[in-house]
């Protein structure tokens, strides 16, 4: 991207400063041929990656063209020789140190050429002891620049490790999370749900005996009861989720949705299996489930899930009132963490979260896992 706007201001520059033009019309060429690729080129990087030897290769070719161009547009005396300070710093935020001393070791020896083959073509000019000045300064603008870009590459280094660390620490955090909510799900289905269980099946018996109205509203509260135990240990430890994998988990979650008011849903849900990330996508699907129900006062529902390549991808979008997505760090600030604390999690694991909402037009949440293993590498 930086070599367009240089390719315009070479161009605005000697438009502007009149020179002695050796050869205009080989100029013209050359300039229009460079931006040409310089467009191909730019087309090719955003399309996907490139080998590094082509990085390379395309500072060679900036270098080759801003000889050439200077040579055929008045040689030493030509309006384009300060675009030989500024190659270097081109590259110097690619985090290549030696990219970029090589790039401006070579256009010091450029620059130099330059004035070599003009004061050959001219006598009149020969070489002014300036010129070797200026490579002076050409190669320690390489090397500051190489500088630069080499401490670049060890803070990126350092971010990269601190990143890490903080993923591993938030998915040790997670799996901490689940083996608590595991261990206290199996405590109270195992203790005060089947202790409550056996009291209603003994009241059960007595009921049969007596027909006083009082047991009935003894009998309703521990079926309430039992039924509000059951509902938390679900969602502490879903069974489905650890037993079938994550699609049957969300198809239930869908289903106690639709119960919890009158909507229409749309499922297209793909059979994932069971990803290392399911965990972190239930808990997303949970979240955004409830939210709809709670502030989004939708009828209509759609929920996606699939693999695309090496990522599990879940979509939830609904036709609700919508919201501004920039009010989420304001809900965290506020201490409302739900959907803030999904989007923390999500960056922090290697995968991302996408809102987009529009106030009065509904909402489209784009979950995307951290990357996963191909299901013959899980099994």
């Amino acid at each position: 991207m930086l070599r367009l706007p240089l390719i315009g201001l070479i161009a605005l520059l000697v438009w502007l400063w009149e020179v002695d033009h050796w050869l205009p019309g080989v100029y013209l060429v050359v300039l229009g041929m460079y931006a040409v690729a310089a467009l191909v080129w730019l087309a090719v990087v955003l399309r996907g990656p490139v080998p590094r030897w082509a990085g390379w290769s395309s500072t060679a070719v900036d270098v080759l063209v801003v000889v050439v161009l200077c040579l055929v547009s008045g040689g030493a005396t030509a309006a384009l020789l300060p675009v030989f300070f500024v190659l270097p710093i081109v590259v110097a935020f690619q985090d290549r140190p030696i990219l970029t001393a090589a790039l401006g070791t070579a256009a010091a020896l450029g620059y130099l050429a330059v004035w070599i083959v003009y004061s050959k073509r001219d006598d009149s000019v020969g070489m002014p002891d300036v010129v070797y000045v200026h490579v002076g300064f050409l190669l320690w603008s390489a090397a500051a620049a190489a500088g630069l870009s080499l401490v670049l590459v060890r803070r990126r280094a350092r971010v990269t490790k601190l990143q890490e660390t903080r993923r591993q620490l938030i998915s040790e955090a997670m799996h901490a999370d689940e083996r608590h909510n595991r261990e206290v799900a199996e405590h109270l289905h195992d203790g005060p749900l089947q202790t409550l269980l056996a009291a209603r099946l003994e009241l059960d018996e007595v009921r049969e005996r007596s027909a006083d109205p009082a047991l009935e509203s003894v009998h309703a509260a521990l079926q309430q009861t039992a039924t509000a135990l059951r509902f938390t240990v679900t969602q502490l430890h879903p069974q489905v989720l650890a037993q079938l994998g994550l699609a049957p988990a969300i198809r239930e979650l869908l289903r106690r949705f639709e119960s919890r008011g009158d909507y229409t849903v749309l499922a297209d849900l793909d059979d994932v299996g069971k990803p290392e990330s399911q965990q972190l996508l239930y808990r997303a699907a949970r979240e955004l489930l409830a939210n709809i129900h709670k502030h989004a006062g939708a009828t209509t529902v759609r929920i996606g899930l699939s693999r695309r390549n090496d990522r599990i991808v879940l979509t939830v979008d609904d036709d609700g009132t919508g919201f501004d997505p920039a009010i989420v760090e304001q809900y965290v600030a506020d201490g409302h963490i739900g959907l803030g604390s999904l989007l923390a999690r999500f960056d922090a694991m290697g995968g991302s979260m996408r809102i987009n909402s529009v106030p009065g037009y509904g909402t489209q949440v784009t979950a995307t896992s951290p990357p996963e293993p191909s299901p013959a590498e899980q099994t």
